[in-house]
């Protein structure tokens, strides 16, 4: 995912309301930027941080600038935006980045199977018989929590994904992979570990999920303030 337009860096003041944060350009100017993460940003938020923000293309919007990265103090790559997950497994899906599910030749997004109640990120699908999966519900979440070498999910209490876990389990069959997709956004993490201490609920669901066929996958990320792309597998440890 190459960025649209040259990133504008700046040093972070603050980040606040969890979706505003003052940013000290270079020119002295302070700005506000939207912050688009509505976790607890831990150890991605830290005052000094070097941050890089998108401008806004539309002119009509209130806030012109969207906090897109930050870089920690051992020059870490952050991608705090976690809007950008989604078009980042998007984009490795169509370059057969995931081997996993590199036999799916068709991607839709938001898909709300019958007698769902959440919609998940896409819904995969393949024309070939030589595999029994035809198709693959697959949802994606963003991972920036970092202690160590060691990556967290979630960051904070999450009802919503704890419910997504429990549901993708319901739609396991023999012809219907699940699979649940952490993306890392943070280029210290080398693993991943799930947050019990944070969220005991969302753990337990998990578990549940993957006892029922639900397949979890971790893929890392190569960033800088030009792009970022999916590009290798990293483990989970549980």
């Amino acid at each position: 995912m190459d960025f649209a337009d040259t990133l504008i860096e700046g040093v972070l003041i603050r980040r606040y309301k969890r979706f505003f944060a003052d940013v000290l350009l270079p020119s002295g100017e302070t700005v506000v930027a939207h912050c688009a993460n509505t976790g607890a940003m831990t150890s991605c938020a830290e005052p000094g941080f070097k941050v890089w923000l998108s401008p806004a293309t539309n002119p009509k919007r209130k806030l012109k600038y969207t906090w897109e990265l930050a870089q920690d103090n051992d020059q870490n790559w952050i991608g705090v935006n976690t809007n950008n997950a989604n078009r980042l497994v998007e984009e490795a899906l169509n370059n057969k980045v995931i081997k996993e599910l590199s036999q799916f030749d068709s991607i839709k997004r938001e898909h709300k199977p019958e007698n769902a109640t959440s919609r998940f990120d896409f819904l995969l699908t393949q024309n070939s018989t030589e595999n029994s999966f035809r198709s693959c519900l697959l949802e994606v979440k963003s991972v920036t929590l970092c202690e160590g070498e060691t990556g967290f999910f979630p960051d904070a209490v999450t009802t919503r994904g704890a419910k997504h876990c429990r549901e993708l389990a319901q739609f396991v069959t023999n012809e219907t992979r699940c699979v649940l997709l952490f993306c890392v956004q943070h280029t210290g993490i080398k693993q991943l570990k799930i947050a019990q201490h944070i969220d005991p609920d969302y753990n337990q669901a998990l578990q549940q999920a993957k006892y029922a066929g639900v397949e979890i996958l971790v893929y890392g990320c190569d960033m800088s303030d030009k792009k970022i792309l999916v590009n290798q597998s990293l483990p989970i440890v549980f």
